[in-house]
């Protein structure tokens, strides 16, 4: 009796809980397997120029940038070349130009300066010589050399250059525009 009791005390919360209906599965018919290994075959006999080109690429391609570096560095070497001439007959023309005025110079001024004119022409000449005289190379390594001495000389020398560059092409816009 007392388990009576005890069973009709308790509550009764869920009388019978539903079970979720059971998914119903339907047998699929598995599609038939197409047979793909023709359609990869044509596939592949249509890639394999690229293929084979790409690979070939691949290989000559430290051929061809050894190539491009080669030819850049020889128009390089080239053009510098160029410069260093032009350069060399503007300093040699710069030299006559001084030696000439050192002749003005004596006649108006007196012979005193006329002679610095003169070893200051002296001096541009012998600089336009051993620029002549010098190869590529070689200007390369002085210049290297120099940065590595006096790393902030070379600095400060770029500045410059590049301020009177500056300037240079400033002036030059600036007589455009008038």
């Amino acid at each position: 009796m007392v388990e009576a009791k005890k069973t009709a005390a308790k509550p009764a919360t869920k009388a019978t809980a539903k079970k979720p209906a059971a998914k119903k599965t339907t047998a699929r018919k598995a599609a038939p397997k197409k047979d793909t290994s023709e359609k990869r075959t044509v596939k592949a006999q249509k890639a394999a120029p690229l293929k084979a080109g790409a690979t070939k690429a691949a290989a000559s391609k430290t051929d061809s940038t050894s190539d491009f570096k080669e030819r850049a560095m020889t128009k390089a070497r080239s053009a510098a070349t160029q410069g260093k001439e032009r350069t060399g007959n503007a300093i040699e023309n710069l030299s006559k130009m001084i030696e000439d005025s050192a002749k003005t110079l004596d006649n108006n001024v007196g012979e005193k300066y006329g002679d610095y004119a003169r070893s200051a022409a002296d001096a541009v000449s012998s600089f336009a010589e051993k620029l002549n005289g010098k190869e590529i190379d070689d200007m390369v390594e002085d210049a290297r050399g120099f940065v590595r001495k006096s790393p902030a000389v070379a600095i400060g020398a770029a500045a410059v250059v590049g301020f009177l560059v500056s300037r240079l092409i400033k002036s030059g816009m600036d007589d455009r525009d008038a």
